[in-house]
């Protein structure tokens, strides 16, 4: 009996080949299709097109961006045009406003059409691309409108920022474990937000709870985003920032109180210096300080060292701390006193030269003043004039 091959083998047994068919469609138009085909089971479903709107169901919502921007995508209508036998594609839904400025790889992602796992070296493998769901978190944050009372919240926004200048506030990178409360101050999208106000407490998708907030922006607008919308934005962007609470109690004390921890002491330094304009002007040039220790160890050999204009020096004033951030507090007063710093340069033990800081041409009794005001918080609503050695509101 002669050798069989297999197909003559198939062919004596009776048994019909089909040819395997081989698809000539790419990897992105397989993913097209999947996508509208998506769409045609919502529509025989429900007998009509997904739409927009907050009360629909999230895959409802999700087919609606799908099919707007399918409609933007020029090869689609040509790649569906026989499975679009509703006419799906030939509606005038709108589409999200930044969908002309997607490029093709970013638009699919857009559609929720995911390429299945493939070679990370594989070109129709979507990458660093944003989620629908990252999408419409920004969308929510961008979608401003003008504050109608906005000359009620412009004096909290100029506030702020004085205390920001001032060192009062800080601002810190908003985690996960930060909440948002009504008066709360943040950065997002590069705008000092406030949140004015924060409805009542609604059920979110998957049974959280979430909350409707107006919050105003220092360029005149507000919006009306969900809380959890506008925790994803902050989270997100890398600028994102909360800013500190200024409301931390007493500065400092005569007297601290049982809780309060004592942290150091803000020192106010004359210099002994022979130098002709030192000398000239003893009375009005101090070093203000802020020490963790003791004020006689941080000033113990002041002739050998520049910081000290290489002299002695005496203590004229001090103030004991309470519960504070030592390194805040110096730059509350570098900021006050800022334009009044001595423009001096010495030279050290070397013969090198130095300009040392922390030394103002500040009169005593406005320092004290200063003091004063740091501790009712009334720092903020003054600047320091050279030209009359006052602080002026």
């Amino acid at each position: 009996m002669a050798e069989m091959n297999d197909d003559d083998l198939l062919d004596a047994l009776g048994v019909e080949v089909t040819p395997i068919k081989v698809s000539s469609r790419t990897p992105r138009e397989e993913r097209i299709i999947a996508g509208f085909e998506d769409i045609l089971r919502f529509y025989q479903a429900h007998g009509r097109a997904p739409l927009h709107g907050e009360g629909r169901d999230i895959f409802e919502r999700l087919y609606a961006v799908r099919l707007d921007q399918l409609r933007k995508l020029p090869e689609a209508q040509l790649l569906l045009a026989e499975l679009d036998a509703h006419g799906l594609l030939s509606g005038t839904a709108a589409v999200h406003a930044d969908v002309d400025d997607l490029d093709e790889d970013a638009l699919l992602a857009e559609l929720g059409i995911g390429a299945k796992p493939a070679d990370q070296d594989d070109i129709t493998v979507l990458r660093n691309v944003r989620s629908s769901i990252e999408k419409r978190a920004a969308e929510e944050i961008a979608d401003h409108t003008p504050c109608a009372d906005f000359e009620k919240f412009q004096p909290l926004f100029e506030q702020v920022e004085r205390e920001l200048k001032a060192g009062i506030r800080i601002t810190l990178r908003f985690g996960r474990d930060t909440s948002i409360a009504s008066g709360n101050y943040f950065i997002v999208g590069g705008q000092l937000a406030y949140v004015a106000e924060i409805g009542e407490t609604i059920k979110a998708a998957y049974g959280r709870n979430d909350a409707r907030l107006r919050v105003i922006y220092a360029n005149g607008t507000e919006s009306n985003l969900l809380r959890r919308s506008l925790e994803r934005a902050l989270y997100k962007d890398e600028t994102g920032r909360r800013l500190t609470d200024p409301d931390m109690g007493p500065l400092f004390g005569d007297t601290p109180e049982p809780d309060d921890i004592e942290t150091g002491t803000i020192y106010v330094l004359r210099s002994l210096s022979s130098h002709p304009f030192i000398k000239a002007h003893r009375e009005l040039i101090h070093k203000i300080g802020v020490t963790g220790g003791k004020v006689e160890t941080r000033i113990a050999n002041a002739e050998k060292d520049a910081t000290y204009l290489l002299a002695d020096v005496e203590v004229v004033a001090s103030y004991k701390l309470h519960n504070l951030n030592r390194t805040r507090l110096e730059n509350i007063f570098h900021r006050l006193f800022g334009a009044a710093q001595l423009d001096l340069t010495i030279e050290d033990r070397f013969g090198n030269p130095v300009k040392p800081r922390e030394w103002f041409l500040v009169p005593l009794n406005v320092i004290d003043e200063a003091v004063g005001r740091i501790r009712d918080g009334s720092i903020t609503e003054v600047v320091y004039d050279p030209k009359t050695a006052q602080l002026v509101g």
